[in-house]
């Protein structure tokens, strides 16, 4: 079985719907620097644009691009068996009744899709009853396989105590956490002159600080059930997190300037705890990726395209990794297995 983790869903009636579109709209924090309009693209079509800086795009949700049809017909053309849609980036800043409706809109795609579609669920993060209940309401009466969470809200990573409360739900919930990239990384300041810096590495740096941050705070000592899949690879912490846990000096220092004493607590984490989506694989190069599920294990790797935001990419994807110098038995985990076992996709 293929599973895409990572088709995104904006609700096809979007610029049609006037509670979705102020709902979309009127919960931008203008304030912050961000900046939401809806344009047209050359040939015509509607578009959401977000920007930040002003004249610096970092999204674009074109209509048309996320109905049914298009979903399926990208599925079937490359063989994907099952695709995980999630609303993207906007879930940073939708208030508890819009999300209402962006659950009600998943639920009703995935049920038209007769079983090629499962949803995770879109709610605030914040400590309140009506974002808890709604967060059971999509698991237990809309069948949502998780939760998806940004990677930060504002100036605050997930770490921080005030998403705690949410996060207790989430484990009495026993339900993963899908990390979703956000545009920007908090510190921004110094990418967006540039766009492929603005729209690439900032997605990635603010994984690998999400990623850091969670792995330090005590996180998962008070929440062992927690598992959260970071897209992006997690920021390439793959490539980072030996250097990150250091081990133990065999010769007596003149002083500690680095903390030695947490490597085996953190890689148990990384074993148990977090998992990382291969985001466009196509796009990292062969290398990169085959280093990743060596060092990480095939078992803690998975598979998402981000459709539409480039059609082919999904079907790259998909071929790219049918070409990886794997086992067959890491493609099948990395291509799907993964995704079923921590989304229990199974049967």
């Amino acid at each position: 079985m293929i599973v895409d983790t990572c088709i995104d869903h904006v609700p096809e009636a979007l610029y049609d719907d006037p509670r979705l579109l102020n709902g979309f709209l009127s919960s931008v924090p203008h304030g912050y620097g961000e900046i939401a309009y809806v344009g047209q693209t050359e040939k015509g079509a509607r578009q959401m644009i977000v920007e930040k800086p002003k004249g610096c795009q970092n999204l674009n949700y074109v209509e048309g691009d996320y109905s049914l049809e298009a979903k399926l017909r990208a599925m079937d053309e490359c063989g994907v068996d099952v695709g995980i849609i999630k609303l993207p980036v906007w879930q940073e800043w939708l208030d508890v009744k819009t999300c209402k409706l962006v659950n009600d809109d998943l639920a009703d795609q995935c049920a038209r899709s007769n079983g090629r579609l499962v949803a995770v669920a879109t709610v605030p993060p914040w400590d309140a009853k009506e974002n808890f209940y709604e967060l059971e309401r999509c698991i237990r009466e809309l069948g949502m396989c998780g939760v998806q969470l940004a990677c930060h809200y504002g100036e605050l990573y997930l770490d921080d105590m005030a998403f705690r409360p949410m996060l207790r739900e989430i484990s009495r919930l026993d339900i993963p956490v899908y990390v979703r990239h956000t545009p920007l990384p908090v510190q921004w300041q110094k990418i967006y002159e540039f766009t492929n810096l603005r729209r690439l590495l900032g997605r990635v740096i603010d994984q690998s600080i999400a990623v850091g941050r969670e792995l330090f705070c005590g996180l998962f000592d008070e929440l062992p059930n927690l598992r959260f899949v970071h897209t992006m690879l997690g920021g390439c912490w793959y490539a980072n997190y030996e250097a990150m846990v250091p081990p133990k000096s065999t010769r007596e220092e003149s002083m500690q300037r680095l903390s030695t004493n947490d490597r085996e607590r953190i890689l148990r984490f990384l074993h148990e705890n977090l998992y990382f989506e291969a985001t466009h694989p196509h796009t990292w190069g062969k290398k990169q990726v085959e280093s990743a599920i060596e060092i990480c294990g095939a078992d803690h790797i998975l598979f998402g395209s981000s459709f539409p935001v480039f059609y082919n990419w999904m079907p790259d994807g998909v071929a790219f990794l049918k070409s990886l110098d794997i086992t067959e038995a890491e493609r099948a985990l990395v291509m799907g297995g993964n995704a079923a076992r921590i989304f229990r996709l199974e049967g």
